[in-house]
Formats: structure tokens, C-alpha cells, sequence
């Protein structure tokens, strides 16, 4: 009897402790499923605005219409003659006189500097006073033909040697002339390095002279530009110390790269009496143009894993769109993909957005 009592009291105490741990499973279960429950409510609301939590953030938008779109490559120019040319000497020599000043306007011809040429003075001198008694010999001769006194031979012949000597003279002037320094063109002198005293050789560059009626505009541009730039591209060139601007079209594009730089040249002609050689600008040139085009600040665009990035205002919430972007210019640029016109994209406030954000659109 007592054996069988002691079976009796495990298997109670079993059964006891089994019915507890079914309750507590119920329990759980049904905690869960309120919790689910409670989720999807939570997760409906906020998906409805019910979200009183979170705060509207303010921000302003722009209204992205179609526009007339250019961009430009910028580079930095200096305006040169069209002719700019060097003075210099034929023959070597030390300068005794320099004759002009920068600024000066020369004509073509017109002495620039003169260099010692005493030798080449005193050979001409001599030379004078040959040609003096050739020609003296010349004129006696021809009064004593006149008067059928003489031969024809000797008139011939004092005829010839005055020639001569006319002919030794000019070259001995020739000569001289070559210790002049001339301007080869018309113009203007554009630098003088040379003075009185100063040794100099044929080919130096010490005198400039530039016809400031033909002027151009020179830049070099990047080798990746090479095929990017052509003649008859728009252009602008702007003068920051004059606060003045020419628009007007390239003139030349250069096909050979320098070895050196890496760069080509590019070229505008300009005219006008306000520009001068040596003036610095800034060149813009037009290298793409779109008349309708969308464009937003480049500082909207948000770069991402998923690539570029923006927000616009729907239903006063922040969306998330990402867009092709194209050229830029002027802190502007052109999106291709992604937007369309009307769409008002966020300006201001969309640091710190997320998409599906509250947001309240200010001024």
C-alpha cells in the first residue's frame, strides 16, 4: 500500500508542474500577438501621418522649369597683337642712341635705335668725295663732247666711273643702315630693354612693336579638350580690372599638342581701342548648349552608393530622387534623368531629410 502511494504523489506533482509551463506558453503566445498587433497599428498611423512625434522640418523649394542651358570652359588669356614683332639690328654692335619710348607709335621703316657705325660714317665720307670728282670728271667730259672735243670713249668712260661710285656709296649706306635698328611694321613699341651703351646682336629681342589694330586673345587649353572645342564656339571674354566683358567667337583652334605643357592653343581676333597687348582675361568658351534644359543648384545634388541624389516637396514630405546629372556651370547644373518640369526641389533644409520626411515649405 505504501509502495503504491509513493507512485501516486510523482505522477501529481508531474502533472501540476506540466499545467503551469502550458499556461505560461499561452501567455507568451498571446503577449506576442498583441504586440504584432500594436505594430501594424503603429506602422499604419505613421504611414498616415499619424506621427505626431516628429516635427515638420521647414525648407525652402524651387520650381525647375525649362530653360536655356550653356556651359563653358574657363581658362585664363592674355591679349596679344596679331602682329608682334622684334627689332633688332643686321650687324652687331654697341648702341649710341635709342630713339623712341614704350607707348610710342612708329611707322613702318622708322629708325628705332642707332649702334656705333663711326667706321662705316667714315668710309661713307670718303666715298663722297670720290663721287664728287667722278662726277665733276663725268660733267667736264660731256661740255668737251658737246664741243666735239674728245673721244666718245672717254665720255663712256667717265660716265662709267661715276656710276661706280654712286653705286660704292649706296652699298657703303646699305651698310651703314644695317647698324640701324627699324620697325618692321606699323604699330605701337611695346617694350625697350636696350639703352645707350649696351652691346647688341642681330636677333635680339630687345625692342617689341605690336599693331594694336589687329589684336587677339591667346589661351591654352588642356589636351582633354582636344576635339571638345571648335572654331566658331561662342566666347566670352571678361576683364575683371575693367569690369568689361566682348562676346564674340573663337577664331583658331590649334590640332598639335605641345610635348611640354601638354596643352593646345586657342585663339580669338578682337579689335578695339580700349584693349591694349599684355592685358590679362578670363575666356569662357561655349562648349555645349541645351534650350531646354533642367538645371538646380549643384549643391542640391547628394552623392550616394546608389549614385546622385535630391529631394523634392510631394504632399508637403521630403521624396527621395535620384537623377542624371550632365554639365555644370556657374553653380548650376543640368539634370537628364529624373526630373521633370514643375517638380520643386528642395534648396534648403535637405541636410538632414530622410525620405518620407514632414517637411513645411517656407518662402
Amino acid at each position: 500500500m505504501k509502495r503504491l502511494f509513493y507512485l501516486i504523489i510523482p505522477t501529481l506533482l508531474l502533472a501540476a508542474c506540466g499545467g503551469k509551463h502550458t499556461d505560461k506558453t499561452k501567455e507568451l503566445n498571446d503577449l506576442k500577438k498583441q504586440k504584432s498587433d500594436i505594430d501594424v497599428k503603429i506602422h499604419a498611423l505613421e504611414a498616415a501621418g499619424g506621427d505626431s512625434s516628429k516635427k515638420a522640418t521647414p525648407v525652402v523649394v524651387m520650381q525647375v522649369q525649362k530653360t536655356d542651358f550653356i556651359s563653358y570652359v574657363q581658362v585664363q588669356s592674355v591679349i596679344t597683337g596679331d602682329q608682334n614683332v622684334y627689332a633688332s639690328p643686321q650687324a652687331g654692335g654697341i648702341v649710341s642712341q635709342v630713339l623712341v619710348r614704350v607707348g610710342q607709335h612708329v611707322s613702318k621703316g622708322q629708325v628705332l635705335a642707332k649702334l656705333d657705325a663711326a667706321a662705316a660714317e667714315q668710309q661713307i665720307l670718303g666715298q663722297d668725295a670720290q663721287l664728287g670728282l667722278t662726277k665733276t670728271l663725268y660733267e667736264k667730259q660731256q661740255q668737251l663732247w658737246a664741243q666735239n672735243i674728245g673721244t666718245q670713249v672717254q665720255l663712256l668712260q667717265a660716265k662709267a666711273n661715276y656710276e661706280y661710285a654712286q653705286k660704292q656709296k649706296a652699298a657703303l649706306v646699305a651698310q651703314r643702315n644695317m647698324y640701324n635698328i627699324t620697325s618692321p611694321i606699323d604699330g605701337v613699341v611695346d617694350m625697350v630693354t636696350l639703352k645707350a651703351g649696351d652691346a647688341t646682336q642681330p636677333g635680339s629681342q630687345s625692342i617689341r612693336v605690336v599693331n594694336t589694330t589687329q589684336l587677339k586673345a591667346e589661351a591654352n587649353l588642356g589636351e582633354n579638350y582636344l576635339g571638345k572645342i571648335h572654331e566658331g564656339n561662342m566666347v566670352k571674354l571678361i576683364f575683371p580690372d575693367q569690369g568689361d566683358s566682348i562676346k564674340t567667337k573663337l577664331t583658331y583652334v590649334s590640332e598639335a599638342i605641345d610635348p611640354s605643357s601638354r596643352t593646345f592653343l586657342v585663339q580669338v581676333k578682337i579689335s578695339g581701342t580700349r584693349l591694349h597687348p599684355n592685358m590679362s582675361c578670363i575666356m569662357k568658351i561655349a562648349n555645349y548648349e541645351n534650350s531646354n534644359a533642367l538645371t538646380v543648384p549643384v549643391s542640391v545634388i547628394q552623392k550616394t552608393s546608389k549614385g546622385d541624389l535630391l529631394y523634392i516637396n510631394e504632399g508637403n514630405k521630403a521624396k527621395a530622387v535620384y537623377v542624371t546629372t550632365g554639365e555644370s556651370n556657374d553653380g548650376q547644373v543640368e539634370i537628364k534623368n529624373g526630373l521633370k518640369a514643375g517638380d520643386q526641389v528642395i534648396v534648403t533644409g535637405y541636410d538632414n531629410l530622410d525620405n518620407g520626411d514632414p517637411i513645411s515649405v517656407g518662402q
